[in-house]
């Protein structure tokens, strides 16, 4: 395996896990649910750890793929960029979920707006999770980058018309 493949086998759980953490903490505040709620912080606790490793993973990636065919030093910045926001925003919504856990088990009176503001924060990593899942699959997947043309009508291929 090379530094490409760990980052592969790592970046997808952070944006999947804030996903899922979002609409568990959701259900667990429709529900008023502790369990549920702190199954939701601790999912964003595991992203977040997932976020570090994807951090960590993707200098060794980028030497990977770069001189690649296709690939070149603005999409992998591009990626970069979002995925430096996200995780902060997923440290953030971490700290706060642990903040969550602990005020939940004391009872505390703070335990109700810490939790929203996990919420909040959830709510934010998942509309960046976006941006950096996209430019992520970018980079090889050519096909679902914005700029890309078709060279092909129904099947008769127009790049060699005269």
């Amino acid at each position: 395996m090379n530094e490409a493949h760990y980052h592969l086998l790592v970046n997808h759980f952070p944006i999947i896990g804030t996903l899922f953490g979002l609409g568990i903490l959701i259900t667990g505040l429709i529900l008023k649910n502790p369990s549920v709620k702190n199954t939701a912080y601790v999912l964003f606790i595991v992203a977040a750890v997932f976020g570090f490793l994807s951090m960590y993973t993707a200098e060794g990636a980028e030497e990977v793929v770069e001189d690649m065919p296709s690939i070149g030093h603005q999409i992998i910045h591009k990626h970069e960029e979002l995925a430096e926001k996200f995780v902060i925003v997923l440290y953030a919504t971490a700290a706060f979920a642990l903040l969550s856990l602990i005020a939940a088990a004391k009872n505390h009176k703070a335990a109700k707006i810490v939790s929203f503001i996990t919420l909040i924060l959830a709510l934010i990593g998942a509309v960046l999770s976006k941006g950096v899942g996209t430019s992520g699959g970018e980079i090889r997947h050519t096909e679902i980058r914005a700029n890309t043309t078709q060279s092909t009508d129904n099947g008769i291929d127009k790049s060699h018309s005269e």
